[in-house]
């Protein structure tokens, strides 16, 4: 008796790897399914596993990750609703075009496991396992510099809510607790057809790292730090014109608290402070208000030794005072209105700041995403601010904080990393998952992380990766505290990603030492 197509449809390996993608993306915020997550990766490893070819396993690498990066992305059409130069619509699309590249990579580590690490049986087996974790780094670590990377969501996020486990990306970063992950969930799958040996060894100590969130906190602040202030005005991508200057200044500042007796770090978010801070430029780049005058008005909001850190633009102009160029930049503005110091994002979004192969696009009637006509400039890289009272202050802009082991001046630590965001674009499941990843940042490099966003989620972060503040999404609000300490320096901040790759490197070697030891 032969399947309907419809019966076999639904049975089919390459509707289960679509399926078990998209189950897999429930384990990332805001869901944080991660449970469910792991079963669905042991159940893709067993499909991948019992693929008859190799053009098999590759193609149910890439069904699978075309589910999970579809569902997991899925806040990407949002950014398309705040511009003009095409049709929201076109949002979806592009979501699901994202997701057809993503997948690419999942499946070359599918692929590589099954040539290098599958035998020919049926039964699970941890060499297997190994090579496909070490692959899975290696890809995954890909993802993030191919075509300037793209690093968001790596499988060893989804560990925060067992924060013990994720807090072993301090030693090993967070790619490879993506393969170890990978093994978490092979020895599932081993598991369930009753082979013990891995699991035994896999689950108590992953157990025992869960467990030592108990005795692993950062200390908390000393009475007499100076403190620091996160403003959160709740006001959206599309409230932010031109014209709306005053309404979003007045909205900060309500929102940025007194002076006191301790020195304050106020932040602000990325994207609000529309008008330009610096002085010098020619008459006709100012609009309502001159940049003297608006320093003098910030600098009202602040006690004789508090500081302000706030998004801006900056330019830059030909011999002509034509513009020639623009960086996203981050200000720090004094008691007195002067500013001490600018920092310029260095790695920048493409199709968001700047269109790629513009000669090709623009004709097709694409843009860029973030509003205006000139392309942004990246600046030098990971970089800090000196500010008397508060130290060395580490900034990373929005997307920067998604990128491990690319975001501090390792030859300079800062003391704190300031994350100034604009999530207004990305609905309701970017957000989190942007914090998700910060807090990720955190736990590697040892540092505090305090993140302002126009609408949420804005927070101050431990150095252990816990929130120790936030205001929750789409509220007006601030949180204030004292400025958290540092945590002595990690493996990973020493390593960067080379502890990946050692990582890796182990773990192909134990495949390799366990095929020998079965011949």
């Amino acid at each position: 008796m032969t399947r309907s197509p419809a019966r076999a449809a639904l049975t089919s390996p390459a509707l289960a790897c679509v399926l078990l993608g998209a189950i897999a993306a429930t384990g990332f915020a805001p869901l944080d399914l991660w449970p469910l997550a792991l079963v669905a990766v042991a159940a893709w490893l067993a499909l991948v596993h019992d693929a008859p070819t190799l053009r098999q396993a590759l193609w149910r690498g890439w069904l699978f990750g075309l589910g999970h990066f579809t569902v997991n992305n899925n806040w990407f059409q949002h950014a398309f609703d705040f511009q003009d130069a095409m049709p929201p619509v076109l949002g979806y699309f592009a979501a699901v075009g994202l997701a057809l590249y993503l997948a690419i990579f999942p499946m070359v580590a599918a692929g590589l496991a099954w040539r290098f690490g599958r035998r020919a049986t049926a039964t699970p087996d941890p060499a297997f396992i190994l090579v496909f974790a070490a692959a899975w780094i290696a890809t995954e670590w890909l993802r993030s510099v191919l075509f300037t990377g793209y690093a968001w969501d790596p499988l060893g996020v989804m560990w925060l809510p067992a924060i013990g486990i994720a807090r072993l990306s301090a030693w090993i970063g967070t790619y490879a607790l993506s393969g170890v992950t990978i093994v978490a969930a092979g020895s599932l799958w081993m598991l369930s057809r009753r082979r013990v040996a891995m699991p035994a060894i896999v689950v108590p100590l992953l157990a025992l790292a869960a467990l030592s969130a108990l005795w692993t906190d950062a200390p908390a602040a000393p009475a007499n730090a100076p403190r620091v202030r996160v403003v959160q005005p709740d006001i959206g991508q599309e409230d932010r014109s031109e014209s709306d200057g005053e309404r979003v200044l007045s909205a900060l500042e309500k929102l940025s608290g007194t002076p006191g007796a301790t020195p304050r770090l106020v932040v602000w978010p990325e994207g609000v402070v529309r008008d330009y801070l610096e002085d010098g430029y020619p008459f006709y780049a100012y609009d309502w208000s001159s940049p003297a005058y608006l320093r003098r008005r910030i600098a009202r909001l602040l006690g004789p030794d508090d500081i302000l850190l706030t998004g801006g633009t900056s330019l830059s102009f030909d011999r002509e005072d034509r513009i020639a160029g623009a960086t996203n930049s981050v200000f720090a503005i004094d008691a007195q209105a002067r500013l001490r110091g600018r920092y310029d994002k260095a790695h920048l979004v493409p199709y968001g700041e700047y269109l790629p192969m513009p000669w090709l696009l623009k004709p097709l009637g694409l843009a860029r995403l973030v509003p205006g006509d000139i392309d942004f400039t990246s600046g030098e890289g990971p970089g800090n601010l000196t500010l008397a009272g508060f130290g060395s202050i580490g900034i990373q802009i929005c997307y920067e904080i998604i990128f491990s082991g690319q975001t501090v001046d390792r030859a300079h630590r800062p003391r704190l990393l300031f994350n100034p965001s604009n999530d207004a674009w990305f609905g309701s499941w970017g957000p989190p998952q942007h914090l998700a990843q910060a807090r990720m940042r955190a736990i590697e490099e040892g540092l505090p992380i305090v993140r302002a966003t126009p609408t949420g989620i804005s927070a101050i972060i431990a150095a252990d990766g816990r929130l120790l503040a936030t205001v929750a999404h789409e509220t007006a609000g601030a949180a204030e505290l004292p400025m958290p300490p540092a945590l002595p320096v990690t493996l990973f901040a020493r390593l960067g990603n080379l502890a990946a790759g050692l990582v890796m490197a182990a773990m192909i070697a134990l495949a390799v030492a366990l095929r020998r030891r079965e011949r």
